[in-house]
């Protein structure tokens, strides 16, 4: 069963099946991808402990497995840092994403359950749904859960290590390129064919579907981004 992690209270069930500092780690990638902790900004062990009501040994473990992730990096008595992710940074993550993702579609379309396909079908039609309606925050978690299901349903565990590991810091990015209905739309056309992919039982068009999948996100994303840059610059203007 998933374990709900909507508030920062930590039950006991959530301790029996998680350490704490696992428990505290998934708390703090909250608080980044939320915003809350702001690329650059030094993170302040004492104030997220006590947020947390815990100790602050089980944080800095915590950070510690973040910095291996990338989502902060430590300065040697300095302390903790938020990382300022660049764009540099997102092409590398969709790149890598991109290998991965058509990886597993490779892998899972021989051996694809006529179960599974049901599942991929019932998310796209969920994602249309909310594409329809131009509802992101719908949108979005189902988005995920389509790919992880492709990947976890390989049964490569330390392809799904690596993945998991990736996607915290894709989804810094992501939203750029996908809130708009159009864009949303676009993806889940694209989502569809790669469901078709799989259900062929081909595993290199199941590769080519799923990596141009994310290579069309890297690409509304770079234009995204591009597009806040002039706003930004635009903006500076007008102030001087």
């Amino acid at each position: 069963m998933k374990t709900d992690y909507s508030t920062s209270t930590v039950t006991v069930a959530e301790l029996q099946s998680h350490t704490l500092t696992g428990v505290v780690q998934h708390e703090i990638e909250k608080m980044i991808l939320r915003g809350e902790l702001i690329p650059g900004q030094r993170l302040n062990e004492k104030l997220v402990a006590d947020k947390l009501s815990v100790s602050r040994g089980p944080v800095r473990e915590a950070c510690r497995a973040l910095a291996e992730l990338g989502l902060v990096y430590l300065i040697p008595n300095r302390g903790v840092f938020i990382k300022r992710l660049t764009k540099s940074d997102a092409i590398e993550v969709y790149d890598l994403r991109a290998g991965l993702i058509g990886l597993s579609a490779s892998l899972l379309a021989p051996i694809l359950s006529t179960q599974s396909a049901a599942k991929l079908d019932g998310f796209v039609e969920e994602m249309e749904d909310a594409a329809e309606k131009g509802d992101f925050s719908r949108f979005d978690p189902v988005n995920l859960e389509f790919h992880d299901f492709i990947v976890r349903s390989t049964e490569n565990t330390r392809l799904i290590k690596l993945y998991r590991g990736l996607v915290k810091e894709f989804h810094l990015f992501r939203t750029y390129g996908l809130v708009q209905r159009g864009a949303l739309l676009q993806s889940n056309r694209e989502h569809r064919e790669i469901v078709a992919a799989l259900k062929s039982k081909d595993a290199e068009l199941s590769y080519k579907a799923s990596f141009s999948h994310v290579a069309h996100g890297k690409a509304r994303m770079l234009m995204a981004l591009d597009g806040l840059t002039k706003e930004g610059s635009a903006v500076a203007g007008d102030l001087k």
